[in-house]
């Protein structure tokens, strides 16, 4: 009997030992696959940053690998916002970067010499394979091996996640999703081990989720949601309280040391949530400590007074929060925030979150785009995770819930949705699979030679047959020695558990053969058309990169549009960075005591004219706030906005500005020193996301701030009109000039593409702006501003009339006028 017992654990052991090597082997080619089909980006273009955003971030590393770390904290971009400029130390997330440069460090002292760009190229695609690799972490910590296999192979392939991260997407979101997903296993597996280490390494990667994306909230909010979840369904444990309050004060205090959190950590709103429930798991945790040491007479004393303390201190808690809140015009939210708690709240008071097209609500068919026939298993994965309930598996529905509704109302947040689909349809996958292949298993012994393959079934049942018979065998001797009731009754639980194992084995026999089988091919079905809609996404629909745009002619010839970089190519060859010029700039001397002066108008009121000394003049590009990083990075000028929106004022000054007839736009944009004008166009090829489509936005943004900025008078009939219906003041406004100037020249009649009509206004001049440069496309084009002209000295005619003298007064009271109002 021993030894049959020790050969079987033997089996057991080498089956285990081959199930883990195998899964080794299988998470190594997920990684492979992650990795692989994100490369189609290089393989069909080149290896080339992609979108607006990266390009700020790649330009950041570049600074961070030639100049360090301590140069990076304090660095001082003069480059952005002019004339404010930006401290990008202390307003970037700077996970992302570290993580490239850090790459970047140790392959170059591993005699590896990539370069920077090429580093950030694929940071992206490798950061795809981990997070494949810590979402089977999490879903085996849920609900097996099976189920975590099953997971990382969606989530490697999901197109929602490679939408992010293909080769040349350097983004926030390219490393956030590893240290999300890692963090919720960590927290998972303190939850499930009680471990202080695994709290601890849990609180650190809060910390790099932190660095690396503003999406850090949704941790520190989600986590508290199911401590409170399990508390109120009765499921408190040291485990739990050891899984959540470290998290909380160390992550809350590492946090912290990041420069653009800061102290947001514990004064926005965001974060309460965490406190508060921080102090209720404390109340419930000294509950449960003095019911184990105090009799029930005094443990009812004690736990009045301590409900009711606990209450009284969670009362001020809450209203302390409260008169924190109630000083902030937005309660202590932060814009993006109060948009996905009330869908409609940017659309109303912040038009600049809801102009960003990734802050729109998604449509159905996105959610097959993006998640494909995972929409389909989500339902059942979380009908499994209730057979059984474990603290685990309520997470992962909360988490479920929680994303479904977040993706629904800002389609970016279709990422965040991507990890909890893939894990919920992977513990369905799994599930389905064990029932299909148990019910052919018990129905085929002999196809698969099942004495092997049921071996562990089988030898399982034999051990406990044995024990069982050798149970009754002593039973009967001793009830041949002493017969008694006690002997009698454990032959009845013997059979009783004999009948229960029977019963079991009939249930698991539920599914006919030839269903089990066709289940399984459907099953196979699905994954392969899972697997082409996934390939055909990651090659088509998300691989091009938006500077470098192609099209497919009618004989299958392919056209490449590479407008972008040669605008940009053209500003940096033929612009100077720097001019030296005569400027007026604040002098302070050696005790920091400003010498005062005159003052006089430079493009705004109550200007101190302090000194004129020599200083560089910047080159200073005027764009929509989409192309800010592009110029910055590819150009290397100077811009008045950029993609980071942390000043709604100066975009609605450069949206007052495209908007306003175009003596008013030149006199704004020369109070800005702006010299060159970037506009995009569409309307010859057909390329949709031009500054027309955009311009409604300008509208908007620059009405708000800016009340002369009226959209009602750029309507008609309540749409935006180019046509010959269009308002006259869309017709004169700068951005319906600067972009179809000269355009009626490329077909003779003028027929915009984009909008599929005939231009109004086809022949007119521009008076303050000279064009420069158009792209082979006309997809961009760059205008100069024209020089104020020169008085012009002489006699001045003597007026006829008072009235003439008055209305010439009158003239030149509105030609000084201050361009901004």
């Amino acid at each position: 009997m021993a030894g049959a017992e020790t050969s079987l654990e033997g089996a057991a052991t080498l089956r285990n030992a081959f199930g883990n090597v195998f899964s080794f082997f299988i998470l190594l080619l997920i990684g492979v696959l992650a990795f692989s089909i994100r490369l189609f980006s290089v393989i069909k273009y080149e290896s080339v940053i992609h979108e607006f955003d990266p390009y700020f971030n790649y330009r950041v590393t570049q600074f961070l690998t030639k100049n360090g770390i301590y140069d990076f904290w304090n660095w001082f971009d003069d480059r952005t916002w002019y004339p404010l400029g930006r401290v990008i130390g202390g307003t970037v997330y700077p996970g992302l970067t570290l993580t490239a440069g850090t790459l970047w460090w140790l392959l170059n002292s591993l005699n590896i010499p990539l370069s920077v760009e090429t580093v950030c190229v694929f940071t992206a695609p490798v950061f795809s394979a981990f997070a494949s690799w810590a979402t089977y972490l999490l879903t085996k910590e849920v609900k097996g091996a099976g189920a975590g296999l099953t997971a990382a192979a969606l989530l490697a392939m999901v197109p929602s996640y490679i939408s992010r991260s293909v080769a040349g997407s350097y983004d926030n979101e390219a490393v956030a999703i590893f240290a999300l997903i890692f963090t919720f296993y960590l927290y998972i597996k303190t939850l499930n081990t009680g471990s202080l280490f695994y709290a601890t390494l849990n609180a650190i990667a809060y910390f790099y989720m932190v660095c690396s994306w503003g999406g850090y909230t949704f941790i520190i909010n989600l986590i508290p949601m199911h401590v409170l979840l399990c508390i109120v369904t009765g499921r408190y444990s040291s485990r739990l309280y050891i899984a959540y309050a470290p998290l909380v004060v160390l992550g809350t205090l590492l946090a912290a040391l990041v420069p653009v959190v800061g102290f947001n950590a514990v004064m926005t709103s965001e974060h309460f949530a965490s406190f508060l429930v921080f102090i209720i798991i404390h109340v419930v945790a000294f509950v449960y400590y003095i019911k184990g040491i105090l009799s029930p007479k005094m443990f009812k004393v004690a736990v009045a007074l301590v409900v009711s303390v606990g209450l009284a201190v969670c009362f001020a808690v809450i209203a302390i929060l409260v008169a924190v809140v109630a000083s902030s015009p937005t309660k202590g939210w932060s814009g993006r925030s109060l948009s996905l708690l009330d869908p409609t709240y940017a659309s109303k008071y912040i038009p600049i979150i809801a102009s960003v097209s990734e802050h729109q609500p998604p449509t159905w068919p996105s959610y097959f785009m993006d998640i494909n026939v995972l929409a389909f298993l989500v339902p059942a994965g979380i009908i499994a995770c209730f057979s059984p309930l474990s603290d685990a598996s309520s997470f992962v529905v909360l988490y479920i819930v929680l994303s479904v509704y977040f993706s629904g109302v800002m389609v970016r947040l279709m990422l965040v949705l991507a990890p909890a689909a893939c894990i919920t349809s992977g513990i369905a996958l799994s599930e389905a699979f064990n029932v299909f292949t148990r019910s052919i298993k018990f129905q085929l012994p002999g196809l698969f030679g099942t004495s092997q393959v049921e071996s562990g079934e089988s030898s399982s049942s034999t051990v406990v047959a044995e024990t069982d018979t050798a149970k009754s065998e002593k039973n009967e001797d001793s009830s041949k020695e002493r017969p008694s009731r006690k002997g009698k009754k454990k032959e009845k639980e013997i059979a009783e558990k004999a009948t229960i194992k029977s019963k079991v084995e009939k249930r698991l026999l539920v599914l006919p053969l030839e269903a089990s089988v066709l289940s399984i091919f459907l099953l196979v079905l699905l994954g392969a058309f899972y697997v082409v809609h996934c390939v055909w996404a990651a090659a088509e629909a998300y691989s091009a990169p938006s500077i470098v745009l192609t099209s497919h002619s009618p004989d299958g010839g392919l056209h490449v549009f590479d407008d972008f970089r040669e605008a940009y190519s053209w500003l940096s060859h033929n612009t100077e960075v720097d001019d030296k010029c005569c400027f007026c700039w604040p002098l302070i001397n050696d005790k920091t005591e400003v010498l005062p002066g005159e003052s006089f108008f430079h493009g705004h009121r109550n200007m101190t004219l302090y000194t004129l000394r020599l200083c560089d003049w910047k080159i200073i590009v005027a764009s929509w706030w989409d192309y800010g990083y592009q110029t910055t990075a590819m150009a290397n000028r100077t811009v008045i906005v950029d993609n980071n929106t942390w000043n709604n004022t100066h975009i609605a000054t450069v949206g007052t500005a495209m908007s306003s007839p175009e003596r008013a736009a030149w006199e704004i944009f020369n109070s800005l020193d702006v010299k060159y004008v970037l506009v995009v166009f569409g309307g010859l090829v057909g390329y949709p996301s031009d500054d027309i489509n955009k311009f409604l936005w300008m509208v908007r943004i620059g009405g708000g701030v800016f009340p002369h900025i009226k959209e009602p008078d750029y309507l008609r009939d309540g749409q935006y009109r180019i046509d010959s219906q269009a308002t006259p003041t869309m017709l004169n406004c700068l951005m319906y000039k600067l972009s179809y100037y000269r355009f009626v020249e490329t077909d003779g009649k003028g027929f915009d593409r984009v909008r599929r009509t005939e231009i109004g206004k086809k022949y007119f001049k521009l008076t303050h702006f000279e064009e420069v440069f158009t792209t082979h496309h006309w997809m961009v084009r760059i205008y100069k501003l024209k020089p104020a002209k020169n008085r012009i000295r002489g006699k001045s005619k003597k007026p006829k009339s008072k009235g003439s003298s008055t209305a010439s007064s009158k003239r030149s009271g509105t030609g000084k006028r201050n361009p901004w109002q």
